[in-house]
């Protein structure tokens, strides 16, 4: 085996070349490639779409050994993956849902340096069966996709992150790399304490996005504005909205008012939302209506706008889903609409979040008998979930589900993983005589197998995707029987096999305890739903701003506060109405306060008592802040509007 952690003679740019045919880093990627090459844990925040994967796959090429990444989303996991395995580099990933006869041989594969990438969610990480094997690993960096989920301040903190560290002192002189798009300063500072980082190095690209113009608008009726958006904005556009419902008739209302749109959220079997992603992406259609679900993890680059329905619950969120426009570096829009009933929703969003201990203990109790679970059985073991009929046979609310399953997820109880498609495969564990034997023995299955041999490259050596409807119908059968054969090849022990699955998991991460027991942080719960509620008035603070550049109000939340206006968002627009410059503008709002503070707020002792600046200046100015919120005019009297 080669000795880990030795650097070869190529530089970063040839690897990059040679690997991914690129000749230039992006901005920040060489300098966050050579801090982790000189051994130092690195903390990289770059934009979505800024690409992050380059920052630990190159330096992994560039070094003997393997690199673990730690990643919550399976999708992207199995995406990172392929596109590995695309390039010619041994690639796998570990997730809730597998068997652990699976596991095993993929470490066991990882320990005598079979893959240069191992992906690994955070709580598998975290399972004994990984931490056994992980110190025997050449392991030469250590890579945390979306870092932030480590910090309670985040906006979609994970329990298993914490657990991270604790690898640390199998990996000693490993180095690891912090990746994120998103993170305050509080998180930030989260990130490296939680990780342990020694010879601590941070690397922030700007949060600022010039080509996007941010545009706020009140309207009551938000589907119909949608339209006259979409029909003025020409190109591709993204619209969020907040449930599955909702992203349906939204779609069908775009189609009837000639606008080429599809919808997308996680309830749609992995057959649908593969072909309409396709479709947008092909631009066979040009609207995707969606929840949060989608967007993860593609990188289109010719996005003109994005709509918002509905409040996010977070700047965070709204910056990474807004984001996902023109990444291209041309012109792009990041619309939100809003009306009355989104304040009055952000209160009952606070309220609903965070469901009360009875609650919880109701649906914890209905999990364990949803999946015949024995109290005391059950940790480690992963379950396909679906949690529209789980709410069913329990007639139990969505909402409150979902966000019950949220606070036993964060108290680390269990862990939810978003929907993945996972094909059919197989790996042949015997001995080619031992599998003649069963071929002799078995008339009825010897043609699949022999199929399986001569057309399957590496049955022997790994889990190999299978198409059952494929090799059935070159075998003029029917798919169950190919199924059945494949299932006896694993009854037998002769194989592992891994039957078909696109629904979400479920796993338990402790055993199973009398509901009545189950014991939550209430200190805790206290902090995050503060937390929760501080974010939610944030954003909506960013909706109802009216005088601040809007891109300034976002840099400014990720503690970028030397920044100037945009120009180009929708306060900027309206400010550039006036011919007066910035400076002149901040002069004379401040001499207007001056004198209102004075009882000066009748228009004519106002304009009278500026002698900085002309009358047309300051009447200018008034109008300003009276279009923008700032003044309240009774009469001739103005009122400041704190």
């Amino acid at each position: 085996m080669s000795t880990p952690g030795v650097i070869s003679h190529t530089s970063p740019q040839e690897t990059l070349l040679k690997h991914w045919g690129y000749k230039n880093f992006r901005p920040l990627q060489q300098e966050i490639i050579q801090s982790v090459l000189e051994g130092n844990d690195t903390l990289a925040l770059l934009p979505t779409g800024g690409g992050k994967s380059v920052c630990y796959q190159v330096p992994a090429m560039m070094q003997e050994g393997m690199c673990i990444v730690i990643s919550p989303l399976i999708a992207l996991m199995k995406d990172q993956v392929t596109n590995l395995r695309k390039r010619g580099i041994k690639a796998i990933a570990i997730y809730a849902g597998m068997t652990r006869r699976e596991i095993d041989l993929l470490l066991n594969n990882c320990m005598y340096g079979a893959y240069k990438f191992l992906y690994l969610s955070p709580e598998r990480l975290a399972s004994d069966i990984v931490r056994m094997r992980i110190g025997k690993m050449p392991v030469t960096l250590l890579a945390v996709d979306e870092a932030h989920c480590i910090s309670q301040w985040g906006y979609d903190f994970r329990p298993p992150y914490l657990k991270i560290a604790e690898i640390r002192p199998l990996l000693p002189k490993v180095p690891v790399l912090a990746l994120t798009a998103t993170a305050t300063h509080d998180v930030k500072k989260d990130i490296c304490e939680k990780l342990e980082f020694k010879n601590e190095k941070v690397f922030q690209s700007s949060f600022e996005r010039k080509n996007i113009a941010y545009v706020n608008r009140y309207e009551e009726n938000k589907p119909h504005k949608l339209v006259t958006i979409l029909e003025r904005i020409k190109g591709c556009g993204i619209v969020y909205v907040r449930n599955r419902k909702q992203t349906k008739e939204v779609a069908d209302y775009l189609k009837k008012n000639k606008i080429s749109a599809d919808y997308y959220h996680a309830g749609l079997d992995m057959a649908q939302r593969s072909l309409r992603q396709e479709q947008w992406i092909a631009d066979e259609t040009r609207v995707m209506v969606c929840t949060n679900a989608f967007g993860m993890g593609i990188d289109k680059p010719d996005v003109r706008c994005v709509v918002h329905l509905d409040l996010p619950e977070n700047i965070e969120a709204y910056y990474q889903e807004s984001g996902r426009a023109g990444r291209d570096g041309n012109k792009s829009f990041a619309v939100l609409l809003y009306n009355l009933s989104d304040k009055a929703e952000t209160e009952k969003r606070i309220k609903n979040n965070f469901p009360s201990l009875k609650e919880v203990q109701t649906v914890y109790t209905a999990l364990g008998n949803f999946f015949q679970v024995a109290t005391g059985a059950g940790k480690g073991e992963s379950y396909e979930f679906d949690i529209l009929t789980f709410c069913k046979n329990y007639n139990l609310e969505n909402l409150k589900t979902h966000n019950a399953l949220r606070l036993l997820e964060q108290q680390g109880v269990i862990a939810l993983s978003d929907a993945v498609f996972t094909p059919p495969r197989i790996k042949i564990i015997v001995s080619k005589e031992e599998l003649d034997k069963f071929q002799i023995a078995n008339k009825d299955s010897d043609p699949v197998v022999k199929f399986l041999l001569r057309t399957h490259i590496g049955l022997f050596d790994e889990l190999v995707n299978v198409n059952e409807r494929e090799i059935a119908k070159r075998l003029k059968r029917e798919r169950e029987d190919v199924a059945k054969t494949l299932e006896l090849l694993d009854r037998l022990n002769l194989a592992i096999y891994e039957k078909l699955t696109d629904k979400p998991q479920l796993t338990f991460l402790e055993a199973r305890e009398d509901a009545r027991y189950l014991k939550l942080d209430e200190d805790f719960i206290k902090k995050r739903k503060q937390n929760f509620e501080s974010k939610l008035r944030a954003m909506l603070a960013y909706t109802l701003n009216k005088t601040r550049c809007r891109s300034q109000y976002v840099l400014d939340y990720f503690g970028e506060t030397d920044n100037y206006r945009c120009g180009i968002c929708d306060v900027c627009l309206e400010r550039n109405k006036i011919s007066l410059s910035d400076i002149e503008l901040e002069a004379i709002e401040h001499e207007i306060k001056n004198q209102l503070s004075q009882g000066n707020n009748k228009l004519d002792a106002l304009v009278r008592s500026i002698h900085t600046h002309s009358e047309q200046k300051v009447v200018d100015t008034l109008r300003w802040m009276l279009d923008n919120g700032q003044l309240t005019q009774t009469d001739t009297q103005f009122t400041w509007n704190d």
